[in-house]
């Protein structure tokens, strides 16, 4: 009895934990987990992880915030944008200015508040916008907002600093007595990435999520079941923006500075690389995409000598990644790594096969 107690013991502990590990946010724990541990490795240890891996860790982070939102917006509405980067920049003006400019401690709960309410209320034009545009002349205006976006940026004015910028940005505060600095802004950001990803997750798999997918599969078939192209279009947009805003507000608050020659079309083709080539219908993806053109070039590629002296180096890698990408896997690494573990599979059945017989099981 007491046999067959502990066996039925360890089968019920054996289920729980493949219950655990297949749950679809177990791998997203545990990535979180790693890079809480860097982070640690960076606080705690000399020489083992430097500040600029740090940095270049957390501004990732927050480019696979803005990512996550381009996905939603071009993997499940099928809408293609080129106005993120102004976005972007937008949202970390209206937070640097809130930092800088009121006099007492803003609780930086307050902030992301506002800066998603303009998120709401720019992609809602945006979104209306796009009601009567179709394809690359929906990218165009997009690109377009961008510009202007970038010219009022530019445009001497005590918002944006102008051309200089803005700077000396002072550190957030968590609660009204809890001020940050950049090594607990990393966990903040870090955090905010894992409620991305949760929420980004639900809403995919989701009847909003379906009803996006149907939209851009045929918007005559969606609308014959009887799903409103206004509405989801609307939000679409308004989720990609709000995402991308909140990711301006982490980045003007980690660095303490947003500079208007960062807004620039090259950071809204960068994301949009980014989740192409990581696979624009997949979360796991869109961080694979972010870690290969952001994380790689901040890390890795601004620390070789080559590339510091031929700048345009790393966007010729880049481009390369792209065309080899949408050439051989349309749907970006995420399905290479898909194909790569389909083959480690079968590759151990056949050798088991071949070990054992066929009926090794």
């Amino acid at each position: 009895m007491a046999n067959e107690y502990r066996k039925e013991l360890i089968n019920d502990r054996s289920k729980k934990a493949k219950q655990i590990v297949s749950h679809p946010l177990f791998g997203f724990v545990i990535l979180t987990i790693i890079l809480a541990g860097v982070q640690l490795l960076f606080m705690f240890t000399e020489d083992i992880i430097s500040l600029t891996v740090s940095k270049a860790i957390a501004q990732t982070l927050i480019y696979a915030i803005v990512g996550m939102g381009f996905a939603i917006l071009l993997g499940y509405a099928g809408l293609a944008s080129l106005g993120t980067a102004g976005f972007i920049g937008l949202g970390s003006y209206i937070a640097g200015n809130m930092l800088k400019l009121i006099p007492f401690p803003v609780p930086y709960i307050l902030i992301i508040g506002a800066v998603i309410i303009a998120g709401i209320v720019l992609g809602g034009v945006v979104g209306f916008i796009s009601l009567r545009i179709e394809g690359m002349y929906l990218a165009i205006i997009t690109l377009g907002l961008s510009e202007i976006l970038l010219e009022l940026f530019k445009t001497p004015n005590q918002f944006t600093g102008g051309a200089s910028g803005l700077k000396s940005v002072p550190w957030a505060k968590l609660a009204m007595f809890y001020e940050m600095d950049r090594e607990k802004m990393f966990f903040l950001i870090l955090g905010v990435l894992f409620i991305t990803i949760v929420f980004t997750i639900n809403i995919i798999n989701s009847p909003t999520g379906r009803a996006m997918l149907a939209m851009k599969n045929s918007q005559s078939a969606a609308q014959a079941m009887g799903i409103s192209i206004l509405k989801y279009r609307l939000l679409a947009f308004v989720l990609a923006t709000i995402y991308a805003m909140i990711g301006g507000a982490l980045y003007v608050t980690y660095l303490r500075a947003s500079n208007t020659s960062s807004w620039t079309l090259a950071l809204s083709l960068n994301v949009l690389a980014a989740v192409i080539i990581g696979g624009y219908r997949s979360v796991w993806g869109v961080l694979m995409g972010t870690f290969v053109i952001f994380g790689l070039d901040l890390a890795v590629l601004k620390n070789i000598d080559f590339f510091n002296k031929y700048p345009g180096s790393s966007a010729i890698f880049s481009g390369v990644l792209i065309v080899l990408i949408v050439m051989f896997y349309p749907g970006g690494l995420i399905r290479l790594f898909a194909d790569i573990k389909t083959l480690i599979k079968s590759g151990i059945e056949k050798w088991k096969v071949y070990r054992y017989g066929k009926d090794y099981k």
